[in-house]
């Protein structure tokens, strides 16, 4: 989970863990959020609060660790539906 400090905004994705380095993958991920926003110009809320807000203002949660690709979807999923976070752009109006 990505939370923005200032505004409580958040995003929840997956990530693949090296090994067992959940957060230092979870924040590797993260900077590719990070570039997305600032050189790729992307237009998904996440990025659009990135370049707002700068990267350091974002906190970067590990909310449960999954094996398996098509468990850790699922999960994904049910994570996004439990915490309603304001940044994923998912179903019928995604941006995707």
């Amino acid at each position: 989970m990505l939370t923005c400090v200032t505004t409580g905004d958040s995003y929840i994705g997956l990530t693949v863990a090296r090994g067992r380095a959940y957060q230092k993958s979870a924040k590797t991920r993260f900077q590719t959020h990070v570039y997305r926003a600032k050189v790729e110009a992307s237009k998904l809320p996440l990025c659009k609060l990135i370049r707002k807000r700068g990267q350091d203002d974002f906190k970067v949660s590990v909310l449960d660790i999954v094996r398996g690709k098509a468990n850790a979807h699922e999960r994904e999923i049910e994570l996004i539906e439990k915490f309603e976070p304001s940044l994923n752009v998912l179903g019928k109006n995604s941006e995707r």
